[in-house]
């Protein structure tokens, strides 16, 4: 890992990531109380994974099955398009200042993750392997 992401991960982990990481990893323990809600749970947690450590990673997908793109549509309307719309004006503010470019940018790759999380795996940058 060069200097230069490990220097943005830190600075990212402690302006966005960790307020973003902990409030999915609290809806994603919220979720897994029902048996109905661990799919929806696991995504949260894959979605604050790449919230921890950003820098470095890429977003990939994965498959298209009937049930992942089921569960993307239930996980759009009851908050995906919110938490989409949130990352998208945090990223608009985020590029206001030179120094939060690349935060917004990593705000706006995270999107299309925030609205469809089903499908898409986190990998490293470069990987050829597909979760």
């Amino acid at each position: 890992m060069s200097f230069w992401r490990l220097l943005g991960n830190i600075i990212w982990l402690l302006t966005f990531g960790l307020a973003l990481a902990v409030s999915l990893l609290i809806s994603g323990l919220l979720m897994c109380i029902t048996i109905i809600g661990i799919p929806f749970g696991i995504q949260a947690f894959k979605l604050a994974a790449y919230c921890i450590w950003p820098f470095g990673s890429e977003i990939v997908q994965v498959d298209a099955t009937a049930p992942g793109c089921i569960g993307n549509v239930i996980w759009f309307v009851l908050g995906g398009l919110f938490s989409a719309l949130m990352a998208l004006l945090l990223g608009v503010i985020a590029c206001i200042t030179i120094i939060g470019i690349p935060f917004g940018l990593i705000l706006f790759r995270m999107v299309p993750l925030i609205a469809f999380p089903f499908g898409k795996a986190v990998v490293p940058a470069g990987s050829s392997r597909f979760a």
